[in-house]
């Protein structure tokens, strides 16, 4: 027998697949028939072959040792502490906490965790060097890094105001002056894949964004981390998270951070729906899964009931069993770098993070991403996209089973709202016009729902 079983065949060019592709078509054009473009501009062929496949790209992950995150909001210490444990020994192997006020007890939250076996991620929604300074001082205890997810760039562009305190970059230089353990530069590009944009421009922002900080922060040591939210088109997917760490290695030799960037991605909001709700668990499912072979290092499942319910153990339990799943009984820990070799996700990373380097250098030659936002310039690009992809999802083009295909009529949601599922209008005074998430299904869901009530 042949110790390989490839030389029993005839090799067989790219040429000859497409002229026998060709004849299989009678006639019909190659390019119109089998050649889609996605809303990035990128041409989808249909076959892949090493003829035509550039060099592979060097794009290091290590799908092995990715962290299943659990969330969790902090708003009675002990019930917090309590729920981290429960998770833990549920299969959890990382903690987020949302942390909404500075007077919470951040030391005794943190002594009750293995916080030097357990990584943890602290989600702050206020800017404070000396809250920060009790969280080192936790990290240099345990002998480990903390990651400390505060993003005044992300705060300004949701809600169009800087933190309520000082100048938030003089608070910054201040932290990364006093602490060494604590990994605080965060760029949470949640908001622009939530919000409609499409992957280059997640990525151009994305990295516009990392620069901002880069050029304004001084004595960066340790990590910085990406918060990124992972959509429903698989490969795409896996090729953007491999773009982003392409691209942020190739601006951080600019400023010579050596540390490789650190990636937590979460399924995005956008295309989660209402009615038929246990098809998201289906949407997530996928979501992870691109997220683990593109090289995040740390996973936060979204539960299928996330947009209408509050936190709760249903919830938790489905969604993080989701990714045990994937990663005990579908083996998705067992290689590294997983997608090197294949030519068509080498192609669509190789596209990506091209485009969005002409776009990156686009918006630094207009002033950066903070003048672009003061202008309004990001809001629109982003709302131009989204546009876009409402009209495909608004003609049917775009499909999200269950709701705008094979809808089960007799679905009743009105009496089971504990969150408000759709934009929240607050008028208020802003620096800035802020970025608004939204779901697809919104309208849909809306005309649904005064329907319930009329009947």
């Amino acid at each position: 027998m042949s110790q390989n079983l490839f030389n029993d065949f005839d090799s067989v060019s790219s040429k000859q697949w497409k002229q026998q592709i060709q004849f299989e078509l009678k006639g019909a054009d190659y390019n119109e028939t089998l050649v889609w473009e996605s809303p990035e501009g990128i041409k989808v062929k249909p076959f892949y072959h090493i003829d035509e496949a550039q060099k592979p790209l060097t794009v290091a992950t290590e799908a092995s040792n990715f962290k299943i995150v659990q969330n969790i909001f902090v708003f009675d210490i002990e019930k917090s502490i309590r729920k981290a444990k429960d998770a833990i020994a549920r299969g959890a192997e990382s903690i987020r906490f949302t942390i909404e006020n500075e007077e919470t007890d951040i030391t005794r939250l943190l002594s009750e965790i293995n916080i030097g076996e357990i990584p943890v991620y602290l989600n702050l929604k206020f800017l404070s060097s000396d809250f920060i300074k009790k969280v080192n001082q936790a990290a240099l205890s345990n002998n480990t890094i903390i990651h400390c997810l505060i993003d005044p760039i992300h705060q300004l562009a949701s809600d169009g105001n800087w933190f309520d305190t000082k100048d938030n970059f003089e608070v910054l230089n201040t932290i990364a002056s006093e602490t060494e353990n604590v990994s605080f530069i965060n760029i949470n590009t949640t908001l622009y894949q939530n919000s409609g944009a499409n992957m280059v421009q997640q990525l151009a922002y994305a990295l516009a964004q990392t620069n901002e900080y880069f050029n304004r922060i001084q004595n960066i040591r340790q990590p910085v981390t990406f918060e990124v939210s992972v959509g429903t088109n698989y490969f795409f997917e896996i090729a953007k998270l491999r773009a982003l760490r392409l691209l942020f290695n190739t601006l951080a030799k600019e400023y010579h951070h050596s540390f490789d960037c650190h990636i937590i991605a979460t399924p995005t909001k956008r295309n989660k729906t209402l009615y038929d709700y246990n098809v998201n668990m289906l949407r997530t499912t996928t979501e992870c899964m691109s997220a683990v072979l593109g090289g995040a290092n740390a996973i936060a499942n979204l539960a299928y009931d996330a947009i209408y319910h509050k936190d709760n153990e249903f919830g938790d339990r489905i969604s993080r069993n989701q990714l045990l799943v994937l990663k005990h009984e579908s083996y998705f820990d067992t290689v590294n770098n997983p997608a090197d070799g294949a030519y068509y996700i080498e192609s669509l990373t190789a596209q990506l993070a091209e485009k969005a380097l002409v776009l990156f250098k686009e918006i630094e030659a207009n002033g950066g991403l903070l003048k672009q936002l003061k202008e309004g310039t990001i809001q629109k690009k982003i709302q131009e996209s989204a546009q876009k992809e409402q009209e495909l999802f608004d003609s049917g083009k775009e499909i999200l089973l269950g709701t705008n295909k094979y809808p089960n009529k007799n679905d009743r949601m009105s009496h089971d709202l504990e969150l408000f599922p759709f934009i929240k209008i607050k008028p208020r005074k802003t620096l800035i016009t802020p970025i608004i998430e939204k779901r697809l299904a919104e309208k849909l869901e809306q005309e649904r729902l005064e329907t319930e009530k009329e009947n």
